[in-house]
């Protein structure tokens, strides 16, 4: 779901522009394609809709009260230099609290860090966005995110690139906060027989049994390359991905953080594309490494 300040800058944007939105530079896409929305803070895509849920002719306004996305926002994010909650941050070069000394910021510096625009690649059929670190973030590794939306689906890449003379573990995130009706109505298909990681009870090991519904507070981290289907009774979002065999899946249930109101903290599920603990990435110089993910409804034509 949308912010309504953030659906009112999309509804007056025609073609592509930049605003500012509670603080941040943003980068905002109203075409025949659908929408699309990227904070240029943490190079994070922030929204994301296809002309054809919007019901939408060509060049026309979004209309009030459509489907407003498959990307979940909070409307109250912390303020700056603090980060959005929703959307799809970008966790680098650490995934969670593992950072190398252990006093890194959770989830990485890429996301509090400012991103500059390298260029914008437009089609008939939707558009191609090229973003990196207007600072160093990293003494051997530098980072670029490509965003491509279209009328069909929603793809993120990041690549890390090694420029420095040793080895590096790199753990990485692709953070997805997706819209959904209501979190307990959900079920995540496609992870039946995985082994996962339980973050609630101490990193427990255990495998999934069955389809996974969602009753309560979950995260855990999923050994796991399949492609998913996420299911939410309004929607099935299919979730594939490159460069990962962590799945993680989170929910705070009730324990909601402050940054979300209590009234739409059950309108998201995190179903992320990761490298982990469970599956560090060894970079050494002159190699990179891509992670994806690619969102798409399971009805719409491909």
């Amino acid at each position: 779901m949308i912010p309504d300040s953030l659906r009112q800058l999309l509804d007056a944007t025609q073609g592509q522009r930049e605003a500012e939105w509670q603080g941040r530079r943003v980068l905002l896409f109203n075409a025949d394609w659908g929408e699309l929305a990227v904070s240029l803070q943490g190079a994070q895509v922030l929204h994301y809709l296809s002309a054809p849920e919007a019901g939408r002719t060509t060049g026309a306004p979004s209309v009030s009260g459509t489907e407003d996305g498959w990307l979940w926002v909070t409307p109250t994010p912390q303020t700056l230099p603090g980060t959005i909650r929703g959307g799809i941050p970008v966790c680098w070069p650490w995934f969670a609290d593992e950072s190398p000394d252990g006093r890194g910021p959770m989830h990485g510096t890429a996301r509090q860090a400012e991103w500059r625009l390298d260029g914008v690649d437009e089609e008939d059929e939707g558009v191609e966005v090229h973003l990196s670190p207007t600072t160093r973030l990293d003494e051997q590794l530098a980072p670029r995110v490509m965003i491509h939306a279209s009328a069909r689906r929603l793809h993120v890449e990041l690549i890390t690139e090694h420029h420095g003379e040793t080895p590096v573990k790199l753990t990485a995130a692709l953070h997805s906060y997706l819209s959904v009706s209501h979190t307990h109505q959900c079920r995540v298909e496609g992870l039946v027989g995985a082994r996962y990681l339980d973050k609630r009870q101490d990193f427990s090991e255990a495998h999934q049994q069955g389809e996974l519904g969602v009753r309560g507070p979950l995260d855990r981290i999923y050994e796991s390359n399949r492609p998913l289907v996420l299911d939410d009774g309004t929607r099935r979002l299919k979730i594939a991905k490159q460069g990962s065999d962590s799945t993680v899946v989170w929910h705070p249930d009730a324990e909601l953080p402050g940054d979300t109101p209590a009234d739409i903290g059950h309108r998201f599920l995190c179903v992320e594309a990761a490298c982990t603990r469970v599956d560090p990435v060894w970079l050494v110089p002159g190699a990179q490494h891509l992670l994806a993910t690619t969102l798409t409804r399971e009805d719409m034509p491909q």
